[in-house]
């Protein structure tokens, strides 16, 4: 289980000949991981958890729709609900947002009211009519009018109608005006509620341009993958002209469109429409000010990269031909993001099971019932939370893998015709069968980073507000320092997973062997990387500047009433996301095929016996770089240091 073992002879990359199982322990390891989370989850349904979420319990210990047993110390405990299926609450609106439960004495009925009540006799009918008494057991439905306590034992008046939950039996208000409260209180960062109401009605009121757009984001992302798949030669520059052009463009129009609703709020107009037209303004000069640094960056980089570009050019016409031989790579985000959602659903319905186990325990103040646990059982949710980390770290990094060995298979594989009837299910048993401890270590490590990260963006969130500035920023520093060697240990792992879907090695020796060949060749390969993310970054926001520019078009028409901060923000993170999930695995597999390029021209030169494995496109800018370099150095009298070509050896000659 040690990392980065020395004693391990030097590596001959032989793609493809030998398999052999990886990181075995580590399996071992994350499979006994894995057994502790069942552990947890039969722990909380075997203390009777699950009917307590499901069914839910009365403040005095009592499951609804079942017997119960005494508790000592608990006088209205151990009463037969059988008939009482649903729980109710008294004060159902008074609901604490610190520790986010609802803050009143719940008892198990019979029905849950299905209107409004507005007196102690409506209180007193509906129990003797439907036999579900909404007042404290003790008290009997004929004192429900003569009680001197029944403000206490009773609900508060007027009790809204409620329905039950389809699952977990709980009444809930069908007027939903408590619920506003709740949410009123998370948006506390609103000082205006008048502007939080024009931004609401902003979105309101647009809410079929929204759509609209979120629609028009999706038929672009898949008009740029036909792009990529089928004119990827013409993809970068096309793609860089573009964005060039619609940023200059997006800007110049944005600044247009602030001076022109400057003059519109200058004018008379009723002061509704005038405030409006001050939030657009306000807007515009945000969103104006914003596209002209992101224009100015985006030029300097174009400039500074465009050297780059050729290679990038060659690699992106193998990604195509990748995508030709493997369409199903397309879906690969799709079974990943719904493995990911079954994994948080089991995870989060333990975390409930978790909320309502333990042992029943008095509280002192209220006289009510709590399920607490004691002794090392209360830590299972400090374990509970390293699992969501660590098993959605190994989901991501499986599908990472699946797609590492796919293109390894298509790249190694001299003789296309020979490639298995589906790539992807060859890698998804050879990752099964040999690999998952692999896949296990990076996740971990991983997660030994994203925990403590966690943590102390926890606390720092605590800080705010405090006097105590230096602590702040120390905390923010150290946050921001964990991110990104986060980023760094993601971008090892992702090559480290290549380098053991070629040689099957272990994750050790491949971060070894992987971060030496990107050392290596820095300039030729790590450069050149972030080239292809740049480009396929363009194309998200290409995407995402074409579903805006519409946008700021279709919302212009409604300026008199819509408020567009909101709305537009909602299209262009939908748009953002829509274009991320369609090109992640693009820029997944340009990846791979940047290291493979590297191992392929590091071990092999061409010559009978050592032949390139790399694809026609690829020995193409091969050559052409060799003339090139050979002719600028006959230029310069053998003196250029520019991109010289590597021998056998993998140095630069």
């Amino acid at each position: 289980m040690g990392c980065c073992g020395s004693s391990e002879k030097k590596q001959d990359w032989k793609p493809l000949e030998d398999r052999s199982y990886t990181d075995i322990p580590w399996l071992i390891l994350f499979a006994l991981f894995n057994i502790g989370m069942l552990f947890i989850c039969g722990f909380a349904i075997s203390t009777g958890a699950a009917s307590r979420l499901i069914s839910g319990y009365d403040s005095y210990g009592n499951i609804c729709g079942q017997k119960n047993t005494q508790i000592p110390g608990i006088e209205l405990s151990g009463k037969d609900q059988t008939i009482n299926k649903y729980v109710f609450f008294l004060e159902p609106c008074n609901i604490d947002i610190v520790k986010r439960k609802i803050k009143s004495v719940a008892l198990c009925v019979s029905k849950c009211p299905d209107k409004e009540l507005q007196t102690y006799e409506d209180l007193r009918h509906f129990a003797n009519t439907n036999g579900s008494k909404l007042c404290s057991y003790e008290l009997n439905p004929d004192k429900y009018v003569v009680d001197v306590d029944i403000a206490n034992k009773c609900p508060k008046l007027p009790v809204p109608p409620s329905k039950s939950l389809p699952v977990f039996h709980r009444c809930t208000p069908v007027d939903i005006s408590c619920y506003a409260k709740f949410a009123e209180a998370l948006i506390t960062f609103v000082s205006d509620n008048s502007v939080l109401h024009r931004v609401i009605t902003g979105v309101m009121t647009s809410k079929e341009i929204i759509m609209g757009l979120c629609l028009l984001s999706l038929v672009l992302s898949v008009i740029l993958m036909g792009v990529i798949r089928f004119i990827s030669a013409l993809l970068v520059w096309l793609i860089t002209a573009i964005v060039v052009l619609g940023s200059l463009g997006g800007t110049g129009i944005l600044w247009w469109l602030y001076v022109d609703h400057r003059v519109s709020a200058n004018a008379t107009l009723p002061a509704p429409e005038l405030q409006v037209a001050k939030d657009n303004e306000k807007a515009l000069l945000v969103y104006a000010v914003a596209a002209t640094i992101f224009t100015v960056v985006l030029l300097l980089l174009m400039f500074f990269m465009r050297k780059r570009v050729a290679l990038t050019i060659a690699l992106f016409r193998v990604a195509s031909k990748v995508f030709g031989h493997l369409p199903l790579l397309v879906l690969q985000p799709f079974w990943t993001f719904l493995t990911l959602m079954l994994f948080w659903i089991y995870w989060i319905t333990v975390l409930l099971l978790l909320g309502t186990s333990g042992s029943p325990v008095k509280n002192n103040q209220t006289g009510l019932v709590e399920f607490q646990m004691a002794g090392p059982m209360q830590y299972m949710v400090w374990y509970h939370a390293v699992g969501l980390i660590w098993i959605s770290e190994f989901i991501l990094a499986c599908q990472q893998m699946t797609v590492a060995g796919a293109v390894v298979t298509y790249y190694f594989t001299r003789d296309k015709s020979q490639l298995p009837l589906t790539p992807i299910l060859s890698s998804v048993i050879c990752l099964m069968r040999y690999h998952l401890g692999t896949v296990a270590k990076g996740a971990f490590i991983i997660t030994l980073v994203e925990i403590p990260r966690l943590i102390l963006t926890y606390i720092h969130n605590q800080l705010k507000g405090s006097e105590n500035a230096c602590a702040r920023c120390m905390v923010k520093a150290c946050v921001c320092c964990l991110w990104c060697l986060e980023k760094c240990l993601t971008y090892l792992n992702q090559n480290a997973y290549v380098a053991t879907a070629i040689n099957s090695t272990s994750f050790c020796t491949s971060a070894r062997d992987a971060f030496i060949i990107l050392v290596e060749n820095a300039l030729r390969v790590a450069t050149i990387n972030s080239v292809g993310d740049f480009v396929l970054f363009l194309g998200k926001v290409l995407i995402v500047s074409c579903t805006a520019f519409a946008g700021v078009l279709a919302l212009n028409y409604q300026r008199e009433y819509t408020v567009w901060v909101l709305p537009l923000i909602i299209v262009c993170l939908f748009a953002f996301l829509v274009a991320h999930c369609f090109l992640s695995i693009f820029e997944m597999v340009v990846d791979v095929l940047f290291l493979c390029f590297a191992i392929d021209t590091k071990y092999n030169d061409g010559s009978p016996g050592s032949e390139y494995y790399m694809d026609k496109a690829l020995m193409e800018f091969v050559e052409n770089s060799k003339k090139a370099m050979a002719e600028e150095k006959r230029a310069t009298g053998g003196n250029s240091r520019e991109m010289r070509p590597m021998n056998p050896a993998g140095t630069l000659a």
